[in-house]
């Protein structure tokens, strides 16, 4: 119970900052749950990784590569590809140079799925930032980046 607060009155009381730091981790809650019930078929998860692997338009990025790109580790990204495989959205094929490296490519089924589902992402896009202007976009993108950075070096100076 809120004790005749509403949200936003209680976040007031924290700085900025902080306030941010807890918004992060509520989007992150919401987009995956609205991301999960967005398709049939994968999670939200699942999404971002296919995501991820259709900026690779030249070769089929590594998992090594693919991990860098998404932020997270070799481990979790390979168990995601072993699903996406098992749906049949992705191949993961051994490198024709390096056999200790494995691929990972987009499969017909996963070209149908996009065509398919454009109009509703497009549709879910322009529900998430509909009142969200072009500058106020690039400004949260900066923001982000910029705390991006800071995360990665503080994980650098720790290992």
């Amino acid at each position: 119970m809120m004790c005749h607060m509403d949200r936003e009155q209680l976040l007031e009381r924290l700085p900025v900052k902080r306030r941010l730091f807890g918004e992060m981790f509520l989007l992150g809650n919401l987009l995956q749950t609205a991301g999960d019930s967005f398709y049939e078929e994968i999670t939200c998860k699942q999404f971002f990784f296919l995501i991820c692997l259709s900026l690779f338009r030249e070769d089929p990025p590594t998992l090594k590569e693919l991990s860098e790109l998404m932020g997270t580790s070799h481990q979790n990204v390979k168990q995601i590809a072993l699903k996406l495989e098992r749906k049949g959205f992705i191949s993961i094929l051994r490198d024709k140079n390096d056999h200790r490296k494995l691929r990972l490519a987009p499969t017909e089924k996963y070209r149908e799925m996009k065509v398919n589902y454009f109009q509703q992402e497009k549709g879910f896009m322009e529900l998430l930032f509909g009142d969200v202007g072009q500058e106020e976009a690039a400004s949260a993108y900066s923001t982000m980046v910029k705390i991006e950075k800071n995360l990665r070096r503080y994980e650098e100076a720790r290992s």
